[in-house]
């Protein structure tokens, strides 16, 4: 028998809280973590249609990237969807555990799982904590050089996007050197500039950021913040080899497609 209070502490000596952020309200957002589960889905974001299929695939824990109550609700208007996905939830038993910037930081989490996806070698942090294993993005290299549009050209791809935004002078300019940081991580260029990189994917650039990379002569290369659904099959994996030798438990990720975009 395994309780939820089971499956956060695995995910917590994996992702430990305080390599969050601060101000990152991660961990425990909705549940009893006393209660006993037999199925746990794995998810980038806690929406409206992946509850729907939460209750329909009878799943009793959710292990979120985002957190499902970022911004505290100010009543409980079930007219109002998010209002009502958090009582679905409720009604249906339905745990929800959130590890966001802490699963960014930790060693073999969303950046390393990035950095190994678009063929980033020998990857450190960008912004280490103390250790200098632990932080915030990625940086290493490719195992040869490429040009900017080749190399857009292969994150669109491992991405499965259909189109990647990229702010460069010169799309035949030569990278090898790569930084990588998941999210929203325009802020954080000139931390991957002044590290050496030639390139720097992150998602989320803003139009004035953008000029100023430009002006700065750097290159970024932006698939979209739902390039992070990459985690979905790996944070399952976690939790099939925590508890391989346990045959009550059920893992599968979502299979709904969170990204609010539509690109023609």
């Amino acid at each position: 028998m395994i309780i939820a209070q089971d499956l956060i502490h695995k995910i917590e000596a994996f992702a430990p809280k305080d390599l969050a952020e601060s101000g990152d309200p991660v961990g425990l957002q909705i549940g009893d973590p006393h209660q006993v589960i037999h199925r746990v889905m794995t998810v980038l974001d806690v929406r409206p249609a992946v509850v729907q299929e939460a209750i329909e695939q009878h799943v009793d824990f959710i292990w979120a990237h985002h957190e499902v109550m970022f911004l505290p609700a100010k009543n409980l208007d079930l007219s109002v969807p998010q209002n009502k996905m958090y009582a679905d939830l409720i009604k249906h038993n339905i745990v929800v555990y959130a590890t966001h910037t802490n699963l960014d930081s930790t060693v073999d989490g969303m950046n390393d799982w990035l950095a190994e996806a678009i063929g980033i070698q020998n990857a450190i942090p960008i912004k280490p904590n103390d250790d200098g294993k632990t932080g915030l993005g990625r940086i290493g290299c490719l195992p040869e050089s490429m040009t900017v549009q080749a190399y857009a050209k292969k994150i669109r791809d491992v991405f499965g996007v259909k189109t990647v935004r990229i702010i460069a002078n010169d799309l035949n300019q030569s990278i090898q050197k790569v930084a990588v940081l998941g999210g929203d991580g325009g802020k954080f260029w000139p931390i991957a500039q002044a590290a050496g990189a030639d390139a720097y994917v992150t998602a989320d650039i803003y139009y004035h950021v953008g000029h100023d990379i430009l002006a700065a002569d750097f290159v970024v290369i932006d698939p979209d913040h739902h390039m992070e659904a990459i985690a979905n099959k790996h944070m399952s994996e976690k939790v099939k080899l925590w508890f391989e030798n346990d045959n009550t438990l059920t893992v599968f990720p979502t299979s709904i497609n969170t990204d609010p975009y539509t690109y023609l």
